[in-house]
């Protein structure tokens, strides 16, 4: 049998279409809003963490880090296992993790205990973010994927928004525990819902685990987000972030090597001959590149630059992720993508999400009607891009290595992410430095910057430098976005014509019988 032919008669979704697929959306993407939320909420807690555990700030650093540290370097090994032992059974595993680990930070009594729980929390996360695509792509036919696959993707533009205002809310009445317990009844009604509705599935292509492939890309990218997150920290080029980055790409690169010779591989690099995938993954790391240092830089624009408070800014960034949320609940981008292409797509969303980081650098400096057009535009560009992006990339995995495609969709999000914070980051570091004034030349960051200032006309000059270095900056994201739209939709324009979009690489792993089973 040919790999093409022993690929393509392998499918995910049992025959016929679930009868209660749309219930089944519902409460993974409520279990996906957990893990996303997560990310973000423990940050409006840092003051009563540091009273109430007398956390110090490398302490208070870890229990942020140490969730998504852990999520990042688990997410393709996460896949993998779905793959492996059942779609089904990882999401309940991860359930089961995440909502003990839940149980576990909320009763901390200590910070060693806070920060183990939250890379307890990890663990479970990347378990939900990979198994809760893959079961998408299972119970969804090809017709309603994409309007399922952008419900899902807008989840997360929803817990970016959401996580800030929840967790303000959640403070303002109870302790810094209830962030944690939340996730408690999630954790059960998700738990319920997939034990009886969740048809199982799996590879049997009776493949040996690849346990030097899981350990390599684990430290790889730890080391690579550790070093990320570590920059605007101690400086991009301290020790500690050199050598987390030096780690990490070795990491990476050894993986790499190790996948192409090893039989059974975690993930097949034979993936990155398909034109499909390579555009995909490289538009999805712009995108997640897009958004990742638009976020870092809107915070920092609504906070130092216009003057708003944490919550008032939460709010005032909300516009985006209405947009992406309205948008993709209406079905506007699984209606468009008949008619534009994959490529049209994406080159549309991306240069939507171009036009919007542009028009809050050209248009929102001085006030916040500027900036909530940019929001509006960069809304509309990532509610047409993102669930895009990601059919895209598991559409060009074998329906057999579903969980390892959501793997790689995550990891790419990271990646992204973290990789916009740090560049635009340093765009504007850059930027802001060089056009102090000499009364506070040599200053690295905006505190400091004010400290050494004497008179009003000194410090207005310090905020306008600092404001024209977000500026800079967000010009800087536009056109790596754009460009990089359209090189993503070069790739998969060309893979279309060659005919790769309907073919799955053929790998020497794939000469063996797969198939996956829909039980």
């Amino acid at each position: 049998m040919s790999p093409v032919a022993s690929d393509a008669t392998t499918t995910l979704q049992p025959p016929g279409r679930t009868a209660a697929r749309w219930l089944i959306l519902a409460v993974i993407c409520l279990a996906q809003l957990t893990v996303i939320l997560d990310n973000t909420v423990l940050n409006v807690a840092i003051p009563s963490l540091t009273e109430d555990l007398g956390a110090s700030t490398a302490d208070v650093q870890w229990m942020i880090n140490a969730y998504s540290l852990v999520q990042s370097g688990l997410l393709l090994t996460a896949g993998n296992s779905a793959d492996r032992y059942g779609r089904k059974k990882m999401l309940a595993v991860g359930l089961v993790l995440f909502g003990v680990a839940s149980l576990g930070a909320a009763l901390a009594q200590s910070p060693g205990q806070l920060i183990a729980a939250r890379a307890g929390m990890g663990v479970g996360g990347a378990l939900l973010v990979t198994t809760t695509l893959a079961v998408v792509m299972q119970i969804f036919d090809d017709d309603e994927r994409p309007k399922a696959i952008g419900i899902w993707s807008s989840v997360n533009s929803l817990g970016f928004a959401a996580g800030p205002l929840i967790g303000g809310v959640l403070l303002d009445h109870f302790w810094w525990g209830s962030l944690f317990l939340v996730n408690l009844p999630v954790a059960v009604v998700a738990l319920a819902a997939v034990l009886t509705l969740v048809p199982e599935s799996k590879s049997r292509a009776g493949e040996r685990p690849d346990l030097v492939g899981a350990l390599l890309s684990m430290i790889g990218m730890v080391g690579v987000v550790f070093a990320i997150i570590s920059g605007p920290v101690t400086g991009w080029l301290s020790g500690r972030v050199l050598v987390s980055a030096a780690i990490g790409l070795v990491g990476l690169a050894v993986f790499a090597l190790w996948e192409l010779r090893v039989p059974y591989p975690m993930l097949d690099m034979h993936f990155f001959r398909n034109r499909r995938f390579i555009g995909a993954v490289s538009g999805g790391i712009l995108v997640a590149f897009g958004m990742g240092g638009s976020m870092f830089l809107l915070t920092q624009h609504l906070q130092l630059v216009l003057g708003y408070g944490p919550l008032d800014a939460g709010l005032r960034m909300a516009p985006l992720a209405v947009t992406v949320i309205l948008l993709n609940f209406t079905g506007l981008s699984a209606r468009l993508l008949p008619r534009l292409g994959t490529p049209g797509m994406i080159v549309s969303g991306m240069s939507l999400l171009a036009a919007g980081l542009a028009a809050i650098s050209l248009l929102g400096g001085d006030s916040y009607g500027g900036m909530l057009t940019g929001l509006i535009v960069m809304g509309v560009g990532v509610a047409l891009a993102m669930p895009t992006m990601a059919n895209a990339i598991m559409s060009a995995i074998p329906p057999a290595k579903a969980g390892v495609g959501a793997g790689v969709n995550g990891t790419l999000m990271e990646f992204g992410q973290g990789l916009g914070v740090a560049v635009l980051g340093a765009v504007l570091n850059s930027r802001f430095v060089a056009l102090l004034p000499l009364a506070a030349a040599g200053a690295g960051s905006l505190p400091a910057a004010l400290a050494r200032t004497r008179t009003d006309a000194e410090r207005t000059a310090v905020h306008d430098a600092f404001a024209a270095g977000i500026g800079t900056s967000q010009l800087v994201g536009a056109a790596a976005v754009f460009l990089g739209g359209l090189v993503a939709a070069v790739l998969l324009r060309r893979a279309e014509r060659s005919g790769q979009d309907t073919e799955a690489p053929a790998t020497p792993s794939a000469a063996e019988p797969a198939a996956a089973s829909a039980e």
